[in-house]
């Protein structure tokens, strides 16, 4: 598949989802390039590794900024946990250390199955 096709195709799949599918792709995004930063760091790629997890970094930013702080406790618990993992991103990038990414990545696993039985179930 062409390049030019297949962002046609991810720009239509993004476009139609569900705000949950949506959500879970935005995890889906922050595993893929922090990951990608982890093979960087391997291959010091520290460029590389630093705009992988800038990527990451924004998807967690974007995901704090949906939240709806007036719906209560549980939009709290889940910026408490988003800034949490972005915290751990930003550290992972000025320390320029894989297991700090590699926990990120363990919490945004963990965030990404609870959302999914949460999008399954509604």
């Amino acid at each position: 598949m062409n390049s030019y096709a297949y962002q046609a195709y991810k720009n239509t799949q993004v476009a139609t989802a569900s705000p949950g599918a949506l959500i879970l792709m935005l995890f889906d995004g922050a595993i893929k390039f922090s990951n990608q930063a982890v093979k960087c760091i391997e291959q010091s790629d520290f460029a590389g590794a630093n705009e992988k997890l800038l990527r990451s970094q924004d998807i967690m930013s974007e995901l704090i900024s949906s939240l709806n702080m007036d719906v209560g406790e549980i939009s709290n618990n889940l910026y408490q946990l988003y800034s949490f993992v972005c915290q751990l991103l930003i550290q992972a990038n000025v320390e320029k250390d894989a297991k700090v990414i590699n926990q990120a990545v363990g919490l945004l696993r963990e965030l990404r199955d609870m959302w999914r039985e949460v999008v399954e179930n509604a």
